[in-house]
C-alpha cells in the first residue's frame, strides 16, 4: 500500500492534511485501517464547535467487521465534519484520502501536526503483509 507524502499519520490510523498556518486541518482513516475494517455502514463523529483531545477517541466508524474509534490526531476544535458521510458512510472506506475525509479541526498547536508521522515512518510501524 501507498501512503500520500504529503499527509501526516497516528498510529492509531488516521492521517492528517495540514491547509497552513492558522488553518484548520482535515482528518481522516488510512487506506491501512479502511481495508481492515471493509465495508464501512456507519460514521458518528462530533458536532462543529466541540474539543476534541489529541490521542482520544472522538468518534467511531462501524463496519460490517467490527467498530473501530476514531481518535483525534491533535487537540483543537471542530470546525467541520464530513455530512455526506451521514448518507454515504461506504465512502470513507472507498475514497479514504479524498471524498471520504472525517473531520476538520482548528488545531489548539499548529505545530503539533508536525509531531505526527511521516509517510514513511507510519508504513514502518505497520505489520508487515
Amino acid at each position: 500500500m501507498q501512503y500520500p507524502e504529503d499527509l501526516r499519520y497516528t498510529p492509531e490510523h488516521e492521517w492528517v492534511r495540514a491547509a497552513g498556518a492558522d488553518e484548520p486541518v482535515r482528518v481522516g482513516i488510512t487506506s491501512y485501517a479502511a481495508e481492515a475494517l471493509g465495508d464501512i455502514v456507519f460514521v458518528t463523529l462530533p458536532e462543529a464547535g466541540e474539543a476534541v483531545t489529541a490521542g482520544q477517541p472522538c468518534g467511531e466508524v462501524e463496519s460490517t467487521k467490527s467498530v473501530s474509534d476514531v481518535y483525534a490526531p491533535v487537540s483543537g476544535t471542530v470546525v467541520a465534519r464530513n455530512q455526506a458521510l451521514d448518507a454515504s458512510p461506504e465512502v470513507a472506506g472507498t475514497d479514504p484520502y479524498g471524498e471520504g475525509w472525517l473531520l476538520e479541526v482548528r488545531p489548539e498547536d499548529p505545530a503539533a501536526v508536525e509531531g505526527l508521522l511521516d509517510a514513511a515512518a507510519y508504513a514502518a510501524q505497520l505489520p508487515q503483509q
